[in-house]
């Protein structure tokens, strides 16, 4: 029968497993994977063990709480035979009161373990979650390049709320069913081992049952996780291109794709939730079962004088106890199969090696003067083939060299190279002679400023976007970065004028504005390094020129890299770099490169044809 309600899975493409498995990077730390429940519970037990001694309190509120608990029937059981029958009214008073103290004990203890046990859970989760968030800053560009954002952000909310749920109630819950099921049972055989045999006839297909639910419920929920990621992916992906969507008017592919991944979500969450669900439903049944066998067979023992009217009340409710315990650790199984879901999720993240493993022994440039050069460099993102090829030039201080050539040519790629995003699969790069493979990546990039094609703002007033670029400067160097940028003249006329709030996407200004203000930015660092990546190609004519007298002032006495495909912004770089197919086909000046008549001098004149024409 579960073979065809999930026959589905089967056609639908369900990943059933992260499907962030299949991208490892060739990772060589030797820490181990969180691919198996074992080793997920115990790297969880690592964050909770640093709250040994709450931990403890906890464990010990949850004993008493399960002693209160068997205690009460025990006596109520007792009361029966030895104060209602024999109509001792005073003693049962006393009981009674007796029973009311015990109770409101059991309260307290149950009040306490909570409340510590969320704080123990708060704190584990928050650990976790800072730990993923810091080491998610640390893994290195190809990283991001290859996932979902929305999915990494799924694993730093959901998954990681999923994990916090489940650590603030199934961990109790497990050891208080544990405790309760062992005093139960302990009692049971006490007051009669014939009657508690005959009880635990249920066990088997107890046993049975939980084991057919849970062997088809734990990829389930790893599927549910993994689909709600990809459906955070598209949902992000979709909000950041809907000035694309509307654009192309493709609104209706859109909802067409998420209605798919929204369908996908649906089926993983309705099995994992309907055969999980079956959990309560079988426990109840054997529940009545138990109470029916208790009833019949413990009267056929009262009238044959085995056992008293006292003992088949205290058996009625220990069983009640009995069913209980395991049907909470059969719900909490299920809670905890999907919690571990989530985890592998979030540690398969952090077991992903990050920028800084393999520096320990790299140096601090010191001092940076800004000389660089490439020797034979070839690169290629992929296994086979090469985006760069053989790559050779050098770069003197202060000097300006510019990258042209056709789209996928590889002149953001220098970029990445020369700034350790990757690293070249041959060849070397070297910054004042220092191989950069053996500088630090924060130490090389620290001499470096970047002015990228989308500039990025954050959400914050214009001061704090364009402090972001040395976070100790005053607000006057903020201020003269922008003058330099020519950006002070539109900030000068905002309304709060630098304490202006602007979003993340940069909303309230244009494209051109956010550009100045990201050249303020890279200004504003005082690099040793200026990378120019098509950092005019979102920019008016007015507003280029600003720029090119204020790039001429920075690159005086810097080395400087630029990437544009408009030529009329690079004639004065002191080298100009032609690319094709990822080869360097030509190199000198503006004047040099028009003399030779090659594929430079065609590219610029059929450039400046389309400008005049």
């Amino acid at each position: 029968m579960l073979n065809k309600l999930t026959e589905p899975f089967k056609h639908e493409k369900m990943p059933l497993q992260d499907p962030s498995s299949t991208e490892k990077q060739g990772n060589t730390s030797t820490k181990k994977r969180a691919q198996d429940w074992k080793g997920t519970l115990k790297r969880i037990w690592s964050y909770l063990a640093e709250s040994k001694g709450r931990l403890f309190l906890v464990l010990v509120m949850i004993f008493l709480s399960s002693f209160f608990a068997l205690l009460g029937p025990f006596i109520v059981g007792v009361s029966i035979d030895e104060f209602i029958v024999e109509q001792d009214t005073t003693t049962l008073v006393w009981v009674l009161i007796g029973l009311a103290v015990i109770y409101v004990f059991h309260s307290i203890s149950v009040f306490l373990q909570h409340f510590w046990m969320v704080r123990i859970a708060q704190k584990t989760v928050f650990t976790m979650r800072t730990q993923l968030f810091d080491h998610l800053h640390k893994l290195p560009i190809p990283f991001f390049d290859k996932r979902k954002h929305g999915d990494l952000m799924s694993r730093l909310t959901n998954d990681m709320e999923n994990v916090s749920n489940t650590l603030n109630s199934s961990v109790i819950q497990i050891f208080a069913s544990l405790l309760t099921l062992i005093g139960t049972i302990s009692v049971m055989l006490y007051l009669s081992p014939l009657l508690t045999l005959i009880t635990l006839t249920i066990v088997p297909a107890m046993v049975v049952g939980m084991k057919w639910i849970t062997n088809r419920t734990g990829k389930l929920f790893k599927a549910q996780q993994s689909n709600l990621g990809e459906l955070n992916g598209y949902i992000q992906e979709s909000m950041s291109g809907q000035r694309i969507i509307k654009t192309f008017s493709q609104e209706e592919k859109v909802m067409h794709g998420f209605e798919e991944r929204n369908m996908e979500l649906r089926k993983a969450g309705f099995w994992a939730q309907t055969i999980s669900g079956f959990i309560p439903k079988l426990m109840n049944m054997l529940n009545n079962l138990s109470f029916a066998i208790i009833a019949g067979v413990g009267g056929i023992f009262v009238l044959n004088g085995m056992i008293t009217i006292g003992v088949i009340v205290i058996f009625a409710e220990y069983a009640r106890q009995f069913t209980r315990p395991l049907n909470d650790l059969a719900n909490q199984f299920n809670t905890l199969l999907s919690a571990i879901a989530g985890a592998e999720r979030v540690f398969s993240i952090m077991d992903e090696q990050d920028e800084l493993s393999d520096e320990i022994w790299q140096e601090e440039l010191q001092d940076v003067k800004g000389e660089v050069s490439f020797d034979n460099v070839s690169f290629s993102y992929e296994k086979e083939g090469n985006t760069v090829k053989d790559i050779t030039f050098h770069a003197s201080v202060g000097e300006s060299i510019a990258f042209v050539g056709p789209t996928g040519a590889g002149k953001t790629t220098m970029i990445s190279l020369l700034s350790r995003f990757y690293d070249p699969d041959n060849g070397v790069i070297t910054v004042d002679g220092v191989d950069t493979s053996k500088i630090k990546r924060e130490s090389l990039r620290k001499h470096m400023a970047f002015v990228l094609q989308d500039s990025f703002l954050f959400q914050g007033t214009i001061r704090e976007n364009i402090r972001y670029g040395r976070l100790n400067a005053t607000d006057e160097e903020v201020e003269e970065a922008a003058k330099l940028a020519n950006a002070h003249s539109f900030i000068d006329r905002m309304p709060d004028k630098y304490d202006t709030p602007i979003n993340a996407e940069g909303g309230g200004i244009s494209q051109g504005q956010k550009q100045l203000l990201s050249i303020a930015r890279a200004l504003l660092a005082d690099p040793a390094i200026l990378v120019l990546d098509e950092a005019t190609s979102s920019i008016d004519t007015v507003t280029e020129l600003k720029i090119q007298e204020a790039l001429q002032r920075l690159m005086n006495g810097r080395t400087s890299f630029v990437v544009a495909h408009r030529l009329n912004t690079i004639q004065q770089a002191d080298q100009i770099l032609v690319l094709q197919e990822g080869k360097l086909i030509e190199k000198g000046s503006h004047h040099e490169l028009l003399e030779e008549d090659g594929f430079y001098a065609d590219l610029f004149y059929s450039q400046l044809k389309r400008e005049v024409g």
